[in-house]
């Protein structure tokens, strides 16, 4: 199933060819609240999304479709207690990133070469309409913002020390998102954390769908320039993985977000551009930078 937040964070069932969606809400069993900060109904959706799926079906089986062109969609998420991001997960992306780090910092950073997990704001979440804003410090220091695009997990159920065998049974689904990027000496989490700096989009697509995310084509262009192209199967530590990995940390909730890692063809990006992003079976969104 295709979910979409769109409007008033009105849910939407988003119809096969991804040209219409059907407006649900009224069919939660929860009272709708649209404020992400207190929105617990979307948590309990992501949680409980397997009881509450076939009445969810059952109104965008009766509901009165609507152009997707015409509703403003929202990030796939509300409210999330954390956003969780896995580092150096593709081979070639660890490779390239000897040479961006000699070029932004004038040495390699030997410890950001190896997979590990970090946090980021969830303050920088933005859906797939809004515009990427860069820091006008930033830009005065001319520090580079490079673009990542990358696979995105929302948990479900969640857990604590959950098992690899058991790990996408704590998924909700996955979405598209960009994980824009600071070049700088700043510790990692600031550097990814500004406003803006998350576009998450077009929607979210339940896991029942798409498996554990291992065969996704990811491509991004910047002004029509094809700059990456990975598929997911090319991930080092793949979705449930870091799931469990990421778990044995910190307790995961219904609604986190977890982004899984920059492929390769990171660069920089700067006001005016565009980027397109298209992850296969889930969507596309274009991202305009400011």
């Amino acid at each position: 199933m295709k979910l979409a937040l769109f409007d008033d964070a009105r849910l939407g069932v988003v119809s096969a060819d991804d040209t219409t969606l059907v407006d649900v809400t009224d069919a939660l069993p929860w009272p709708h609240d649209p404020d992400p900060l207190t929105a617990g109904w979307w948590r309990a959706l992501c949680r409980d999304f397997a009881a509450v799926a076939p009445r969810l079906r059952e109104a965008a089986a009766a509901g009165t479709p609507r152009p997707v062109a015409g509703v403003t969609l929202r990030a796939p998420v509300l409210g999330p207690s954390k956003v969780i991001a896995a580092a150096s997960n593709y081979g070639a992306h660890v490779a390239e990133m000897h040479g961006v780090q000699e070029r932004t910092l004038g040495r390699v950073e030997a410890w950001m070469m190896e997979f590990d997990v970090f946090l980021k704001a969830p303050s920088s979440i933005v859906g797939p309409g809004a515009a990427i804003v860069l820091p006008p410090d930033v830009v005065a220091a001319g520090h580079e913002v490079h673009h990542e695009s990358e696979l995105v997990v929302v948990i479900g159920a969640g857990g604590k020390d959950i098992p690899v065998e058991q790990a996408m049974d704590a998924v909700l689904g996955f979405t598209a998102g960009l994980d824009i990027t600071v070049r700088s000496a700043a510790d990692r989490s600031r550097r990814k954390s500004y406003d803006t700096f998350s576009p998450l989009g077009p929607w979210l697509v339940t896991a029942d769908e798409i498996g554990d995310g291992s065969d996704l084509d990811i491509r991004l262009a910047c002004g029509g320039e094809l700059r990456q192209e990975v598929n997911t199967g090319d991930l080092l530590t793949p979705v449930p993985q870091i799931v469990s990995y990421a778990s044995q940390v910190m307790t995961l909730l219904p609604g986190d977000v977890l982004f899984t890692g920059a492929p390769p063809g990171v660069g920089p990006i700067a006001a005016g551009e565009k980027l397109e992003m298209t992850i296969s079976r889930i969507g596309s969104m274009t991202v305009a930078v400011h």
